[in-house]
């Protein structure tokens, strides 16, 4: 009974690792860390602790079958890891958190059009109504309220740059579950990610800021547990559940960093970020009442 449950699960403990990642981000903010040196050092410590993983467990999935499906992984590698969070942390600097984590959880909406249109997945009245109510939990959960003084039309489109480029990680990874493994989509993902985002952040003129014991244990933390553990459970959940359905799951992450911000940091949370926690959280379970449905068709089967 628990194995047709099993692609869900993995989804939503994936998303929960996800939630946490503010425990690993602010305390390198602290140190003197920029936000895209965060995101480069979350990657770089994700391709490094993937590669001897694969090096002791998975030595021949690290190789691919065909040297052009690198285009699978410059999809979820650039166009989703650097590009997202590139325009996730402008729209945080212009427009504030709130407007940023919103306009993030766009993706849902994005992946269900965009899986639609390119992975022939059905379009029904539950996986609508899914989306809107996980946007709307979102918003009552980030407490959103009436002034947006900060939000300019640029900073509103590159927030939706965020949401765009979240969702092309499921796309792009469900071509590639088509051909490789989980291990294999998230090793190549993070080491392509890192290939861009080195060269980009001059994150080597940086080093000085690793010197410490805090640093690089922080660091290590950020690319094994919210990123390589994260994205390794999320990825194998996506090889037999519709893109659509597992970015609805994967909103359970708000809900967990909503936790973290008021247990951990002291953060305020009342009635409105309550009732948006029950929104997600009840689109998460109505969005798998079918579950039996999640099976990957035997024509479009992927490696395990």
């Amino acid at each position: 009974m628990m194995k047709k449950y099993k692609p869900a699960l993995f989804i939503t403990s994936g998303a929960a690792l996800w939630g946490i990642i503010a425990l690993f981000v602010r305390e390198l903010g602290e140190l003197g860390f920029s936000a895209m040196e965060i995101v480069t050092v979350r990657v770089m410590s994700a391709a490094f602790f993937l590669f001897f993983l694969g090096i002791f467990s998975y030595r021949k999935e690290m190789k691919l079958s065909q040297w052009y499906d690198i285009r699978y992984f410059i999809g979820t590698g650039i166009f989703s890891i650097a590009f997202f969070n590139f325009c996730y942390f402008t729209t945080m600097n212009q427009a504030g958190v709130s407007i940023a984590v919103i306009l993030l959880y766009t993706a849902p909406a994005f992946v269900t059009v965009l899986s639609f249109l390119f992975l022939k997945e059905k379009l029904n009245r539950k996986k609508l109504i899914a989306v809107l109510t996980t946007i709307i939990g979102c918003a009552l959960i980030t407490g959103l309220s009436g002034s947006n003084a900060n939000l300019t039309a640029m900073s509103f489109l590159i927030g939706l740059g965020s949401g765009f480029g979240y969702a092309l990680y499921t796309i792009f990874g469900k071509f590639a579950l088509r051909k490789y493994s989980s291990y294999t989509v998230t090793f190549y993902t993070f080491l392509v990610a890192s290939a861009a985002l080195i060269p980009l952040t001059r994150i080597w003129e940086r080093m000085d800021l690793f010197l410490t014991v805090d640093a690089l244990l922080l660091s290590l933390g950020l690319g094994l547990i919210p990123t390589v553990v994260a994205y390794i459970l999320y990825t194998k959940g996506l090889e037999k559940t519709e893109g659509s359905k597992a970015a609805i799951i994967a909103t359970i992450e708000p809900v967990v960093a909503c936790i973290i911000g008021v247990a951990i940091f002291g953060e305020f949370f009342g009635f409105a970020q309550a009732l948006g926690a029950l929104f997600i959280l009840g689109s998460v379970i109505a969005v798998n009442v079918n579950i039996k449905k999640m099976s990957v068709p035997k024509d479009r089967g992927v490696h395990s």
